[in-house]
């Protein structure tokens, strides 16, 4: 078997990190990339260590030579492209904007494979989670499906400068971003609408305040993540719930030592550590954004679809340096 995949909005940096894990997937033909932008150029024209991958990107839609079709695209374009182009209703989709993560007048499947597996699996339509709220739901949901959360929670994290996406603004500059940090969207980061979401669907009760401030890192990628809330579980306890949670998930993991971002770098892996410290829960995530935050979680979907192993296409080592 075959599954033929066309990408639309091919040119930016999820879908050079999809493209990267594509061409060496097993079963796996990459028929088209599109990009109204770079029209004819060669892939290695814009994805520079895709050197020698004989594909030229293309403006117009095609959906006759496909199975499955990855929109790329920014947050709010989804929405039109599928407007425009109905007939890719048709296909399987993956959609890495925001544009159909929140539940509405549209059938895509929520794409968190910890919590969602199973209507994934059904589902030809899927809209993949956003980088932070993948790492934050990660690190939440086992607490808040079991009541163990008492109070609001804090949460801090910061990104990497790929999270931004490769188009140009001020903040992305090396000269600003270097040996440099900065809040950004404080209490209002667009993500909390759908954390909110799944953490309603996880437990109905659930009243607590969500008080999150992302901050701009001077790295290129990567997600680190702290959650803090009162409990009244135990630490070990705790652990437990976490542990059950995921022992089987074949990306995200408990670990016992304190995570940090070059554990994930280049990998579809989350590392999740927790602690309860005089009766508050300290809950570190990690994640790459470009992977298990966006491209990475993407084929993972694409690849419970289909049928087939969770992990095909995916078995990435992260690098020491």
């Amino acid at each position: 078997m075959k599954i033929r995949v066309g990408i639309i909005g091919a040119a930016g940096y999820t879908a050079g990190e999809l493209l990267r894990l594509l061409v060496n997937h097993p079963v796996v033909e990459v028929s088209w990339i599109q990009s109204e932008s770079q029209q004819g150029k060669f892939v290695y024209d814009v994805h520079k260590d895709l050197f020698g991958l004989d594909l030229q990107f293309i403006s117009e839609i095609p959906t006759d030579s496909c199975d499955v079709v990855f929109l790329c695209k920014g947050h709010n374009e989804s929405k039109n492209i599928l407007k425009s182009n109905p007939e890719l209703l048709s296909l399987r989709i993956i959609d890495l904007s925001q544009d159909f993560r929140l539940i509405g007048d549209h059938d895509f499947a929520y794409g968190l494979p910890e919590i969602n597996k199973e209507k994934i699996k059904e589902s030809d339509h899927v809209a993949n989670p956003g980088c932070f709220a993948t790492a934050i739901q990660l690190a939440l949901l086992p607490a808040i499906k079991v009541g163990a959360v008492s109070s609001d929670v804090h949460i801090s994290g910061i990104t990497g400068s790929t999270g931004a996406g490769q188009s140009f603004s001020e903040t992305s500059h090396f000269s600003w971003r270097n040996n440099n940090a900065s809040v950004y969207k404080a209490l209002s980061h667009q993500h909390l609408n759908e954390i909110q979401e799944t953490i309603l669907g996880t437990n109905s009760k659930f009243d607590q305040k969500l008080n999150f401030i992302p901050y701009r890192g001077a790295f290129t990628r990567g997600i680190i993540t702290t959650a803090c809330f009162s409990t009244d579980l135990k630490e070990q306890e705790f652990k437990e719930v976490y542990r059950a949670a995921y022992k089987d998930q074949p990306f995200t993991h408990v670990v016992e030592t304190n995570p940090d971002l070059k554990m994930v770098v280049n990998t579809n892996h989350a590392l999740i550590s927790g602690e309860i410290i005089d009766g508050t829960a300290v809950i570190i995530s990690v994640i790459d954004n470009l992977l298990k935050g966006a491209s990475g979680q993407a084929i993972q979907n694409m690849n419970l679809i289909f049928g087939l192993e969770e992990t095909s296409g995916l078995q990435l080592k992260a690098s020491a340096f």
